[in-house]
C-alpha cells in the first residue's frame, strides 16, 4: 500500500531523527559541561581562601552573619600527648564561633607538639571540631651498652621515629630501662609500675639484673631489689612501706625485697666525729704577776726579782775621786814602791737559787786610801 503526499509531508528529516537519537547523549554532556565550570569556579575560590590575609575579612562578614557556636570538640588517637598542651594548640574552646578560627593553623600548630607524627583538624558545621592525632609509638627507652632506642611495647626497636629536636625532652619522660633482656621485659615492669603511682613517681630507672629480675634506681640514688618473677606484690609492699612510715624518702643505700618474709635495708654509715682544735695557752690577766716556772731539777717555784742597778754619785771637782776596781788598777797601775798594796778582793760566788737562777754579785770593797787616784799623771805615781 502506497502513501499519499499528504502522508509523506508528515515524515521526519534525517537530520531531526538524528538530532532526536542524540539528544540521550547531549543532555549528559552538557550536564558535565557545567559541573567542570563550577569546580573550576570552586578550585579558584578554594585557592583564593588559603591565604590568610585575603580570608580574613570575609571569614569575620561570615561570623558576623552566621552566628554559629561550637558545641563538641571530638578528639581522637591521643595517647602520649598531653591533652592541656593539645588544646591550647588547637585554640578553641566550648562557645567559640565555629567560623572564628583557621583550620589549617590549628593543624600546623598540633603538628608542633612532642609525639605527634601528623593531625588532621575538621570543622563540621553547625558546630562540631573533630581533631584526630597519629602519635609516634615509642614505649619506653632502652639502654643498652651505652647506647639508648626508642622500643615498642614488644620490645622492638621503633623504625623511622626516632628522637627529633622538638620531642628530645618529651622522650625523656619514657621509662628507662636498662641492662641486657631489659627490652623484652620491660611490657610487664611497666604496666605493675602503673598500679603503684606513689612508687612510679620515685623511679629513675630500672635495670634489668640476670636476665631473671629487677632493680629500681630511684631519684635520690636508692636501689630497690624486687624478687624474681614478683614485682607486683613487691610493688605493692613498698607502697604501702611509703605510706606507713615514707621510706623512699629517707637517706638509705638500698632496700632488698627479695624475701616475701622479710626487708633489708642498708643505711649509710654514720658520718664521723669532728676532731677538737688543740687548747692554746692562755695569756697571764695581769703582766706584773708570772705563773710558777719549772726549776731545773724538776720543782716548781717563784723565781725572785732581779734587784735594780745601784746608781752611781756623779764626780765633782770638789769631791774625792773614787778608785777605780782592785782588778783593773792591778792590771793597769803597777804598785808604788814602799806602799802597802792590798790584794784586790776575790768576787763573791754566786750560789744558785732554790729557783736555780744566779743571785746578783756583791759590791766590791772602798777602795785604799793610800793608794793615789785614777787621774794623777803617771810620772806622778811613780815617783
Amino acid at each position: 500500500m502506497r502513501r499519499t503526499g499528504e502522508n509523506r509531508d508528515d515524515r521526519p528529516s534525517r537530520l531531526s531523527i538524528f538530532l532526536r537519537r542524540q539528544r540521550r547523549m547531549v543532555r549528559p554532556l552538557g550536564l558535565a559541561i557545567v559541573l567542570l565550570a563550577v569546580a573550576a569556579g570552586g578550585a579558584v575560590v578554594v585557592h583564593d581562601m588559603k591565604s590568610e590575609e585575603r580570608f580574613a575579612p570575609i571569614r569575620a562578614r561570615l561570623v558576623s552573619m552566621l552566628p554559629l557556636r561550637i558545641t563538641d570538640i571530638q578528639i581522637s588517637g591521643r595517647v602520649l600527648t598531653n591533652e592541656d598542651s593539645l588544646r591550647e594548640a588547637l585554640g578553641v574552646r566550648v562557645g567559640d564561633p565555629v567560623l572564628g578560627f583557621s583550620v589549617e593553623g590549628a593543624r600546623e600548630r598540633i603538628d608542633a607538639l612532642p609525639f605527634v607524627d601528623h593531625s588532621v583538624v575538621e570543622r563540621h558545621l553547625p558546630g562540631t571540631i573533630v581533631v584526630r592525632l597519629t602519635e609516634r609509638s615509642p614505649f619506653a627507652v632502652w639502654q643498652n651498652q651505652g647506647r639508648f632506642m626508642l622500643i615498642d611495647r614488644a620490645g622492638n626497636p621503633v623504625r623511622d621515629q626516632g628522637m627529633t629536636g622538638k620531642d628530645a625532652q618529651a622522650f625523656m619522660q619514657l621509662p628507662l630501662v636498662v641492662g641486657l633482656g631489659a627490652n623484652t621485659a620491660a611490657a610487664s615492669l611497666v604496666d605493675a609500675l602503673a598500679t603503684q603511682p606513689v612508687v612510679r613517681d620515685h623511679v629513675a630507672a630500672a635495670v634489668r639484673v640476670g636476665l631473671r629480675r629487677w632493680n629500681l634506681t630511684l631519684h635520690d640514688g636508692t636501689t630497690v631489689l624486687l624478687p624474681e618473677g614478683e614485682d607486683l606484690p613487691a610493688l605493692k609492699r613498698l607502697a604501702e612501706l611509703q605510706a606507713a612510715m615514707k621510706l623512699l624518702d629517707r637517706p638509705v643505700i638500698s632496700i632488698d625485697l627479695r624475701l616475701p618474709d622479710r626487708m633489708v635495708v642498708e643505711q649509710p654509715p654514720p658520718p664521723a666525729p669532728e676532731s677538737q682544735p688543740a687548747a692554746t695557752p692562755q695569756s697571764p690577766a695581769n703582766p706584773g704577776t708570772s705563773k710558777p716556772a719549772a726549776a731545773h731539777d724538776g720543782q716548781q717555784g717563784t723565781a725572785p726579782p732581779r734587784p735594780a742597778p745601784k746608781a752611781q754619785p756623779k764626780t765633782s771637782p770638789t769631791a774625792a775621786p773614787t778608785a777605780a776596781p782592785a782588778d783593773e788598777r792591778a792590771s793597769t797601775h803597777p804598785p808604788a814602791t814602799g806602799s802597802h798594796v792590798r790584794s784586790p778582793v776575790p768576787p763573791a760566788a754566786t750560789s744558785p737559787s732554790p729557783s736555780g737562777l744566779a743571785q746578783p754579785r756583791k759590791a766590791l770593797p772602798p777602795p785604799v786610801p793610800n793608794l793615789p787616784p785614777n787621774d794623777e799623771p803617771e810620772a806622778r805615781r811613780r815617783t
